[in-house]
């Protein structure tokens, strides 16, 4: 089981991916989980999401760790496949729950009510290839110790 989870190769794509990824999607966790950058901050952000949103406490709770502390197991290259699975279910969830209605594109220019879905279909693509490389080179799933097939 150790191997499906943390076996990774020696590729530095995968550390790429992973620390963009990872960076990016921090930046929106702090936003959740502190407030900075024009967030909510943890409580307001949990209010949204269960007073507008709708959604058990439980989900706005699990979105916020996961973006925040998730993003940052995810840049250290920890449990990464997990990680990414997670990201992947998470951007699902924001697509058709927030942004399906949108249409595809961003709202570069204010003529939608709000944003598409095309910055998800880029990290669901993004969390997918971690998903099938694992974290690659630098990271913690590489220093893990597992069962190699003889």
């Amino acid at each position: 089981m150790k191997t499906l989870i943390f076996k990774t190769s020696a590729s530095y794509a995968p550390l790429v991916i992973r620390t963009v990824l990872g960076l990016i999607i921090f930046a929106h966790g702090i936003q959740k989980l502190f407030g900075w950058f024009g967030g909510f901050g943890f409580s307001g952000t949990m209010n949204f999401f269960t007073d507008v949103m709708h959604l058990p406490w439980i989900i706005g709770f699990l979105v916020i760790i996961l973006e925040s502390f998730g993003a940052i197991a995810l840049i250290a290259g920890a449990a990464t496949r997990i990680i990414a699975a997670s990201y992947v279910i998470l951007a699902l969830g924001i697509v058709f729950t927030s942004h399906i209605q949108n249409g595809f594109y961003m709202n570069w220019i204010g003529s939608q009510a709000g944003e598409g879905y095309e910055f998800f279909l880029l990290w669901i693509g993004m969390a997918i290839s971690l998903f099938i490389t694992g974290a690659g080179i630098h990271s913690v799933d590489n220093k893990i110790p597992y069962d190699k097939p003889e």
